[in-house]
């Protein structure tokens, strides 16, 4: 086995110096989707409330492409009161059995206030019941690339298997925020009146945050605190989820904490394009001594800058490579590793092709290696 060993001062999406409190979360640069920290994020997990970013996604596609209307009216029903309304301790809206409501102001009140009732109206109105609605949630989930995603409602209601990952909710958030500009503007809505009751915008990154305009809170007894937030500094948006957090007042801290450092504490670096050479291998009885092994894809690390020293990067080559070599030809990897092992392997390919030696230089070759002083003193 062949071993380049050699440091590009970055690392990878794996901050070693940066921690969180948060049973799960992520850290997600809008722009390239890369991750720059990430725990337990790719486990499915109880999302409570931060389940109406999706049941919101289904309302905004039927509203772009014209299958529903913002002053389109649905009924509020018995089961959406019942479950949702003020009497069920919960989130709500407000609403009263069998107020028409638009879509406009559900959605509002779906996120502005989390009501429960808003995503009930909602779900029975496009799909005729909620069951159906949390199918069709999941189905296009999943169409979405979000494969760990099972919804079981529209409200985010603990129910047994009603789950998404953490990476798959920020995943969520980035093609809310893509697709849709214009309705996501209302997950930066302050607060929002209906009956005559102003009930405030729960995101705490609202107000601690400058740049701060998205997008959910969730919390259960089975899932302690959780959000997924957004924000733009200079341009630049990040976006992240915690989940798992103890307290109220642990979320707002953590989720500020969180967002600031996705601004001050991390970068991205793309140290090797497409095409780019790693090093050179020997090769074996090739009429060439060695080949240039290249990356076919851009490498894109994300780094600390307390952790920007202390990653190394080596080229392995499992077997002694022989001529004859081709042109894009598998030859190794690239593995980038820190302190806590590997972070990153990436295939590495021939860059040019190395014909096999001729017979008579093959015997040359070997009757060198035979003489060499270290065959010799071997021999000794």
């Amino acid at each position: 086995m062949l071993i380049l060993a050699g440091c590009l001062g970055l690392t990878a999406p794996c901050a070693f110096g940066f921690e969180t409190t948060a049973e799960h979360a992520v850290i997600l640069d809008y722009d390239s989707n890369i991750v720059l920290y990430a725990k337990d994020a790719v486990e499915p997990m109880t999302p409570a409330s931060m389940t109406k970013i999706m049941t919101a996604y289904v309302v905004f596609e039927r509203l772009k492409d014209g299958r529903l209307q913002p002053d389109d009216v649905f009924t509020v029903s018995e089961k959406a009161w019942r479950e949702g309304g003020w009497a069920s301790g919960g989130s709500t809206m407000g609403l009263a059995i069998d107020q028409q409501v638009s879509v406009a102001d559900l959605l509002r009140g779906m996120i502005v206030q989390s009501g429960n009732d808003a995503c009930i109206v909602l779900a029975e109105g496009i799909s005729g019941s909620e069951e159906a609605f949390a199918e069709e949630m999941t189905v296009r989930a999943q169409e979405l690339g979000l494969t760990t995603a099972s919804f079981k409602n529209s409200t985010g209601l603990y129910a047994e298997g009603h789950e998404i990952s953490a990476r798959d909710l920020a995943e969520l958030a980035r093609l809310t925020i893509e697709n849709f500009p214009n309705y996501y503007k209302i997950y930066a809505e302050r607060d929002f009146v209906w009956n005559d009751i102003r009930q405030p915008n729960r995101n705490p990154l609202l107000s601690r945050v400058s740049g701060a305009d998205g997008l959910k809170t969730g919390h259960l007894s089975q899932s302690g605190y959780g959000l997924v937030g957004s924000a733009v500094n200079d341009g630049n948006r990040k976006i992240i989820v915690v989940n798992g957090l103890e307290s109220e007042r642990a979320r707002a801290e953590e989720s500020e904490r969180m967002m600031r450092a996705a601004f001050r504490e991390f970068s991205i670096s793309t140290p090797l394009a497409a095409g780019d050479e790693v090093a050179q291998v020997p090769v074996w009885l090739g009429k060439e001594r060695t080949v240039s092994a290249v990356v076919n894809s851009d490498l894109a690390l994300a780094y600390t800058t307390s952790d920007r020293n202390r990653i190394r990067a080596e080229l392995i080559i499992a077997e002694p490579l022989s001529a004859p070599v081709k042109e894009g030809q598998e030859i190794g990897k690239l593995e980038i590793s820190g302190p806590d092992g590997v972070l990153k392997s990436e295939p590495v390919y021939a860059g040019t092709s190395v014909d096999k030696m001729g017979m008579f230089a093959q015997a040359f070759e070997g009757l060198a290696n035979l003489v060499s002083p270290s065959s010799l003193a071997s021999a000794e």
